[in-house]
């Protein structure tokens, strides 16, 4: 025959009791009606077999006064592994009456039953059984497979309802012994089979409604989670839909302002050309009534005609050197652009920076100080900006007084030719010649106009790119500024971390001194003994006189013994007395090995 294993058939014997006990716990309750107290002996028989097998398989633990074997230990591991336990915990703790670690396992189980989580606080123990290995056996039941049998098990109990006072009994002294007179079958158990399957079907309906109320708090939490999320979105959004609105109107007030200023420009060309065209048709009428000095008109219109073609001369020169000042301002702009670029990227590294800035805070202030050096820099680079947008504007406002100038020359220049065909009817072949020539001069008067406006307009979108550097610019130096504010508290916390670090290093100096100082004292002390290990004390009767003095032991020269090298002195040549912190008086010491110094009766003393 194959010899079984003792602690299989423990495990098993084990096994079919905490069955044989919970499906009578639960027959009986039902059968009860009501909620379950104490003294029900059912659920006492239940806690005893419960004990038992947590009991299976402990580890020995030695303490200071004997050997100590209780299951509160792995039980309190419950709260670390799951929070909910830590209630329990705390209220077992708390609890007065309570003296021994058994008693504290005993409550907490009654408490767990009572919150019909104990199947779930016991499911965690057996999934860690690494830890569980420090308190149990590897044979132990809660170690093999039987442990989670009877964890499945224990979930049936979350049907019973139970009221257990905890804090009046006696849970310390109680004995666990199995009575299995509760569990032996009779002819009424083998009646009620039909009433068992009426049990089971209702144990099984609330399991089901259980599990059910659980996956509804799952989701409710989850759609409450939801709900949340989806509000803060829509918060975000409205305010996102607000500053959209009031940018669309901002940018409709502009345009309707930039309208406003070209119909006005409008008007003033239109009644500027009526008020020419006004002028011209009068000179016409008084050149055809006066014919005299025409050949004096000739020749004026000649040197008019010189005079303009050196204006025309100075305005391309000027045309010229506005040219290469646009071509400056381009460069300018992009050497603006690629300092911009580079700002940028070093913003990117200073907020890189900013979440290292607990364990290097010299370096953040060294780069700050360069990016306030380059904020200087900037500053300046606008302030040249404005000087030379001024300067395009005054240089603008001087070209159009010339335009206006050399139109009212080419105006009079023309009424002068008409005056001219209509007196010499002879000379008109070269007066012909002469006006072509003028309106081809006129028309590439025309499209230098043309270019000129087309010019001002990219002049002033270059100009508002640049108003839009300036307050992007202007933005980025704001947070800079807070930037430092930032680090500026960074640095006040991290002095008084640096304070708070310095005393408490001073402390751990001066407790280090005096340990030293303690260690040297106690390694002589244990030389000195070593040195004079092995003697005897002397007997009373041989002791009679002193052995420094040589004078007889009284009254008034009492016996001091050295305990480790069992000399013995009187009160007066033992005065060397050494301080110790436990005693209030300070302490007699030997002169030869400085031990203690112990008084005893002399021989000559009753």
């Amino acid at each position: 025959l194959a010899v079984k294993d003792p602690t299989a058939v423990e495990r098993a014997n084990l096994l079919n009791m905490a069955k044989l006990s919970i499906k009578g716990l639960i027959e009986s309750a039902l059968s009860f009606g009501r909620t379950l107290d104490s003294d029900y002996p059912p659920l006492q028989q239940f806690f005893v077999v419960m004990e038992h097998c947590l009991k299976h398989g402990l580890k020995v633990r030695k303490s200071f006064l004997s050997y100590n074997k209780t299951i509160w230990g792995p039980l309190e591991l419950v709260e670390k592994l799951y929070p909910e336990a830590e209630e329990i915990a705390a209220s077992v703790r708390d609890l007065p009456g309570l003296k021994t670690p058994l008693g504290r396992a005993r409550a907490w189980l009654r408490l767990a039953l009572m919150q019909k989580k104990m199947a779930d606080y016991l499911r965690c123990l057996i999934i860690q059984r690494d830890l569980l290995s420090e308190f149990y056996e590897y044979h132990a039941l809660m170690m093999e497979e039987e442990g989670a049998v009877i964890v499945g098990l224990l979930v049936g109990l979350n049907v019973i309802d139970a009221n257990l006072c905890v804090k009046g009994e006696d849970l310390d002294s109680q004995v666990g012994v199995i009575d299995f007179s509760m569990y032996l079958k009779s002819d009424d158990d083998l009646g009620g089979k039909e009433r068992n399957v009426q049990i089971a079907a209702i144990l099984d309906q609330k399991n089901y409604v259980e599990e059910l109320n659980r996956q509804l708090n799952s989701t409710v939490s989850s759609l409450h989670a939801r709900v949340d999320s989806l509000e803060k979105s829509n918060t975000k959004l409205i305010e996102e839909l607000a500053i959209a609105k009031n940018n669309i109107i901002k940018l409709q007030e502009e345009n309707h302002q930039l309208r406003s200023e070209n119909t006005l420009i409008l008007m003033k060309t239109q009644h500027h050309l009526e008020a020419t065209k006004v002028d011209v048709e009068a000179e016409l009428q008084t050149y055809k009534h006066s014919r005299q000095g025409l050949d004096e008109m000739y020749n004026e219109a000649r040197r008019q005609l010189r005079e303009e073609s050196q204006l025309r001369q100075d305005m391309e020169n000027e045309l010229v050197v506005q040219v290469s000042m646009k071509h400056e301002i381009e460069l300018a702009m992009k050497l603006l652009e690629k300092d911009i670029h580079e700002k940028q990227d070093t913003l990117i590294g200073l907020r890189q920076q900013l979440d290292e800035v607990k364990a290097i805070n010299m370096e953040m202030y060294q780069k700050l100080q360069v990016s306030e050096d380059a904020m200087k820099e900037k500053n300046e680079i606008i302030g040249r900006l404005e000087d030379k947008t001024n300067q395009i504007n005054a240089t603008m406002k001087q070209l159009e007084q010339r335009l206006q100038q050399a139109e009212k020359a080419q105006m009079e220049a023309e009424a002068e030719d008409e005056k001219l065909k209509q007196e010499y009817v002879n000379k008109s072949e070269s007066l012909q010649k002469e006006f072509s020539q003028k309106e081809k001069q006129l028309l590439q008067l025309e499209t230098d106009l043309k270019i000129e406006k087309e010019w001002r307009q990219t002049l002033e979108d270059d100009l508002q790119k640049e108003k839009e550097t300036v307050s992007h610019l202007r933005i980025e130096t704001q947070e800079i500024i807070n930037l430092k504010k930032e680090f500026l508290k960074l640095q006040e916390k991290n002095k008084q971390l640096k304070m708070i670090c310095q005393d408490q290093e001073a402390a751990l100096e001066e407790l280090a001194s005096k340990l030293s100082e303690s260690k040297l004292k106690i390694e002589d002390i244990k030389e000195a003994n070593k040195a004079l290990q092995g003697q005897v004390w002397l007997k009373d009767k041989e002791a009679t006189h002193c052995k420094l003095c040589e004078k007889e032991f009284s009254l008034s020269k009492r016996k001091h013994h050295c305990r480790n090298c069992g000399e013995i002195f009187c009160n007066a040549c033992s005065d060397n007395e050494l301080p110790l912190p436990s005693s209030p008086k300070p302490v007699r010491v030997c002169d030869s090995c400085h031990a203690i110094l112990i008084q005893r009766c002399s021989s000559n003393v009753p």
